[in-house]
């Protein structure tokens, strides 16, 4: 039986939009247009089809925002206020209808391959604004079919100042986007940001799911195993004080509630960049498993998936042309040695991310 892949990961822009990327700059890896064309190139190792003799094939991933240059009100005189993250919107409202502008870089076909859309939203604004602001992207989804692939909404805080996840109106938001039926993405940054980030989630999280009734309908997912340090010496990780206090913290975030989730994605940023040439993969898998094993330990199989975070792993994983399938033999390096089922399996590769998302394969 062929496995359907939902890469629940990726990122895309057309070279048009650079300038609105607030990364973008003269010297950046990613520098250039990265969109569908590209991302089939780095995902050609699989199938886009189903094939009886296929072990896995690509159903399709699910789009997150790209960090554009935005504020929190809808007009300010330093910023273009929302305009660039509902561009964003336009974009993948145009892939997802199979409507190309010439040069956006997907084609008519690539519709079936979006299977989600989290776009950037002022989560820090409180529930008005963020209601407000979401009547815009229906606006810009134009389609009650693009409209529901919008599952859910990003606000990046791994780059915001310390407390911006405790404030009243962030966690008012958490509740309101759960009683809309919408996911909140989480991006922390252990490695480069400190785990302070991660106490801070924590304590977020805990306070988001205290006193609501059913916490079912507040869903978070939380991206790329938080970022962890995993450049730490591979012969001492599983002892080392900064390993330990990650691992508690996550299992802290496990337990705020079953309706968090883990991406098993973003390892190529952490890890040691490798090159284009021939690598040893089992060493890859060696470093990364006290990362994983505790990640499966806390959230177990059923609330981890899997996720590219294309093209930012074509900067630490050695290029377009190796690094996406690269990150999909770690993935199933990983499961094999953790000892997962065939529907343990199935359900990292796709299964989850139906289920966190509400996305229909």
């Amino acid at each position: 039986m062929s496995t359907p892949i939902v890469d629940s990961h990726i990122h895309l822009f057309p070279e048009s939009h650079l300038p609105t990327l607030a990364w973008h700059g003269p010297n950046n890896p990613l520098g250039s247009q990265h969109c569908v064309d590209e991302y089939r190139n780095a995902s050609s190792s699989v199938s886009t089809t189903t094939i009886p003799e296929t072990k896995q094939y690509l159903r399709g991933f699910i789009f997150l925002e790209t960090d554009r240059i935005s504020s929190i009100s809808e007009e300010s005189p330093e910023s273009p206020g929302w305009k660039h993250a509902l561009d964003e919107v336009s974009l993948l409202t145009r892939i997802a209808l199979g409507e190309p502008i010439s040069g956006e870089g997907h084609k008519a076909i690539d519709r079936d391959l979006c299977l989600g859309i989290i776009p950037w939203a002022p989560v820090p604004g409180g529930p008005d604004v963020l209601r407000k602001y979401l009547s815009q992207v229906q606006e810009r989804s134009r389609t009650d079919e693009v409209w529901r692939k919008v599952r859910g909404v990003r606000y990046l805080v791994q780059d915001k100042p310390v407390g911006v996840m405790l404030e009243s109106n962030f966690v008012e938001s958490l509740r309101f986007l759960g009683r809309e039926g919408l996911v909140f993405d989480l991006g922390v940054d252990a490695r480069q940001g400190g785990l302070h980030q991660l106490r801070e989630a924590v304590e977020m999280m805990e306070g988001v799911y205290e006193g609501v009734e059913d916490q079912s309908q507040v869903i978070i997912v939380i991206n790329h195993l938080c970022k962890p340090n995993m450049r730490l010496p591979p012969d001492s990780t599983s002892t080392h004080n900064e390993y330990l206090e990650w691992k508690d913290l996550i299992t802290r975030m496990a337990r705020a509630s079953n309706k968090t989730y883990m991406k098993l994605s973003g390892g190529f940023s952490e890890l040691p960049p490798l090159t284009s040439s021939e690598i040893d993969l089992t060493s890859v898998i060696d470093t990364v498993q006290p990362w994983t094993d505790a990640v499966f330990d806390a959230f177990g199989a059923d609330r981890v998936m899997f996720g590219s975070d294309w093209p930012v792993c074509n900067v630490g994983g050695g290029g377009n042309a190796v690094s996406w399938n690269r990150w999909r033999s770690v993935v199933e390096g990983t499961l094999e040695r953790r000892g997962l089922t065939e529907d343990e399996k199935r359900g990292v590769w796709g299964n989850v991310a139906v289920e966190a998302y509400g996305i229909s394969i």
